[in-house]
C-alpha cells in the first residue's frame, strides 16, 4: 500500500519506519532542519530502533517538504501532528490536526486519513460531520518515549476506531509490519477507541501514582519502600510491573490525558480521576520538601528527562520540583547533555559533569545512573529498583 504520514515526532517516524517495511511510505514534517536528517539518515529522537532503522537500505520511504505530494501520494494520510491540553482553558488544543485535514481536502476532497495523534473523546465524529466526510478514522496509540518504534514492532494490541472491512484492512496493514504474530486486533466505533486512549493512559498514571503515594508514606515513617512494594507485587493481581516510584508521572501523554479525562468528567460521578491528577501535585510537594530538609545552597538536577534512553523533558516532573526549590531561595543547576542552551528557565545548564558533581549540594535525579555511583552520598532519589 501508499501510505502518507504527517508530522515526525515519536509516534510519526515509529509509525513511518514501521510500515516503510512492506509499504511505500511519503513522510512529511514542516521542520525542515528534522527532513535533511532523515535524509542523512540520521534520527531527530533518541530511540533505539530508529537508529537502527534509519541505517537501513531496505526500507520503502521518502522524507519530504512537499506537502502536495504526500498529499496526493497515499491510500491513507497517518496524522500524527501535536496537540495538547489547555488546562486553564479547559480546552484541548488539536489545530494541527484540522490544519492538514484542510488543506488536504482541498488538494485531494476523496482523501482518506487515520488519526493517530491524541484527541479528545467524541472528537473523529465532529470532524466527521465538520468537513462532510466519512473518510476520517481515529487509531490510537500506545508507545513509549524512546521505546516507540520497538512498541510498534511488538504492539501490545492493535485498535482501529471503524467497525468496517476498511478498519480490518488497517489493522491488517500494522499487524503485517509487526514483528511479533497473534497480536491482539480491536476494531470499535471511533469514540469508544478515543475513549481507550484516554482511559488507558489514565490507568498507567494511576499506577503510578499509587505507587509513589505508597513510597511517601513509607518514607514519612521511615519504612522501606523496596520491602512493601515487593511484597505487594507478589499478588499476581498486581503484579512486579511499573511499580518504581518517581517524582510523578510526566511525558507526553499522561498529564494531558489525565487532566483531558478529568474535565470530561465534569457532569459526571467520580472521585478518582481527579485524585490522579492531584495526587501528581502533591508528590512534587513532598518531593520538594525532602530536598529543602537536606539545607542544600545548590541542587544539582541530573537530567531534565525522566528515564534513559528518551530526550523528551517535555512536562518532565522534575520541572515541577525545581520551580519548588527556586521559589524557596534555593540555587539550582542543571546537567542535561541534550541541552545546548546556556540556561533552563533561568537556571544554570553545566556542560562539564565533573564541574556539576563538585557545585552541586544536592543532586536530584529521577532515575539513579552509573556515573551517579561516585557522589552517591549526594544523590536524592525515589529510584528504588533501578529500572523503568
Amino acid at each position: 500500500m501508499e501510505i502518507s504520514v504527517f508530522g515526525l515526532g515519536y509516534v510519526g517516524l515509529a509509525n513511518t519506519l514501521l510500515l516503510a517495511q512492506k509499504e511505500q511510505v511519503k513522510a512529511y514534517d514542516i521542520v525542515s532542519e528534522k527532513i535533511e536528517m532523515l535524509n542523512n539518515k540520521k534520527s531527530p529522537l533518541e530511540d533505539k530502533e530508529i537508529h537502527e532503522f534509519m541505517e537501513r537500505d531496505d526500507l520503502n520511504v521518502e522524507f519530504t517538504q512537499d506537502f502536495e505530494a504526500a498529499v496526493k501520494f497515499g491510500d491513507y494520510l497517518i496524522i500524527a501532528t501535536p496537540t495538547d491540553y489547555d488546562e486553564k482553558k479547559n480546552y484541548f488544543n488539536t489545530s494541527t490536526v484540522e490544519d492538514v485535514i484542510e488543506k488536504a481536502l482541498a488538494i485531494r476532497p476523496d482523501a482518506t486519513f487515520l488519526i493517530k495523534s491524541t484527541v479528545p473523546v467524541g472528537y473523529t465524529d465532529e470532524l466527521r460531520e465538520k468537513y462532510g466526510t466519512e473518510n476520517i478514522i481515529f487509531s490510537p496509540e500506545f508507545l513509549r518515549e524512546g521505546r516507540a518504534l520497538y512498541d510498534n514492532l511488538h504492539p501490545s494490541r492493535i485498535i482501529v476506531g471503524e467497525c468496517s472491512e476498511r478498519g480490518q484492512e488497517i489493522a491488517n496493514m500494522f499487524l503485517e509490519n509487526a514483528l511479533d504474530e497473534d497480536v491482539p486486533v480491536l476494531l470499535v466505533h471511533s469514540t469508544e477507541a478515543e475513549a481507550i486512549k484516554l482511559f488507558s493512559n489514565t490507568y498507567l498514571a494511576l499506577r503510578v501514582a499509587y505507587f509513589n503515594e505508597l513510597d511517601t508514606y513509607a518514607e514519612s515513617r521511615g519504612l522501606s519502600s523496596k520491602q512493601i512494594i515487593e511484597g505487594v507485587g507478589l499478588d499476581p493481581r498486581i503484579g512486579d510491573h511499573y511499580n518504581n516510584p518517581s517524582f510523578g508521572y510526566g511525558g507526553y501523554c499522561l498529564p494531558k490525558d489525565t487532566k483531558q479525562l478529568r474535565a470530561n468528567y465534569e457532569d459526571v460521578p467520580s472521585n478518582i480521576i481527579g485524585a490522579i491528577v492531584d495526587s501528581n501535585t502533591t508528590r512534587k510537594d513532598f518531593i520538594a520538601e525532602q530536598i529543602l530538609a537536606k539545607n542544600p545552597k545548590v541542587v544539582g538536577i541530573y537530567r531534565l528527562t525522566m528515564k534513559a534512553n528518551s530526550d523528551n523533558f517535555r512536562y518532565s516532573s522534575i520541572q515541577g520540583i525545581m520551580k519548588r526549590l527556586k521559589t524557596k531561595g534555593v540555587e539550582v543547576v542543571v546537567f542535561e547533555p541534550t541541552l545546548e542552551d546556556e540556561e533552563f528557565f533561568h537556571s544554570r545548564v553545566i556542560k562539564d559533569f565533573e564541574e556539576f558533581k563538585l557545585v552541586s549540594d544536592v543532586i536530584v535525579t529521577n532515575r539513579f545512573e552509573p556515573e551517579l555511583q561516585e557522589v552517591e552520598e549526594k544523590v536524592y532519589t525515589r529510584d528504588i529498583f533501578k529500572r523503568d
